[in-house]
């Protein structure tokens, strides 16, 4: 009796071992379960994170590019502008040029080829600036000498030795004068 009594202890044994195992599988899965939720949890807050990560950075990017596509477009205009610029300063001397002509010669051919380049130029916005008994101006005129004139034409331009021209508001060649002191 004391064998079947044991073979009896030993199944009972099994029993309990395999229902502490089952216990023991069952904590694990638990345990499983609650570490693969907090994983998910985490890798969630990780894609959140990643997401908002990626729209700063796609905001950035589109203001970015927003500002270069501004400054290219001011950079455009200034070259337009420039190029334009630099052609009207290369003609100011042939003007010089008319004018001395044309007070040496008085042929009706030059008058009309400097009248109609002189409407070119204001067709493209490009004007004499006016010295004729204006205030001397530091941001138009260059002073070449003073004169002694008198109070009333103190600070005032007497002559003007050489025209100067303005693109749109852009003095491209400051005028030449001579100014009472």
């Amino acid at each position: 009796m004391k064998k079947e009594e044991k073979i009896e202890k030993n199944d009972e044994l099994e029993v309990l071992d395999d229902e502490m195992s089952l216990s023991q599988s069952e904590l694990n899965d638990t345990e499983e379960t609650e570490e693969a939720a907090e994983s998910e949890e985490e890798q969630i807050e990780a894609l959140k994170a990643r997401i908002a990560e990626l729209e700063d950075k796609n905001l950035r990017m589109m203001a970015e590019f927003d500002n270069y596509r501004r400054r290219t477009n001011k950079e455009k205009l200034e070259l337009m502008s420039t190029a334009g610029e630099r052609i009207f300063k290369e003609m100011l001397p042939l003007i010089d040029d008319f004018e001395r002509a044309l007070a040496v010669i008085d042929d009706e051919g030059v008058r009309l080829i400097y009248q109609k380049f002189m409407a070119f130029l204001d067709k493209n916005d490009v004007h004499p600036i006016e010295t004729e008994g204006a205030d001397f101006n530091t941001d138009e005129h260059e002073a070449v000498t003073t004169f002694a004139a008198g109070e009333n034409q103190k600070g005032k331009v007497i002559d003007c030795t050489q025209k100067g021209y303005k693109l749109g508001d852009k003095v491209i060649r400051f005028a030449k004068v001579v100014v009472g002191e």
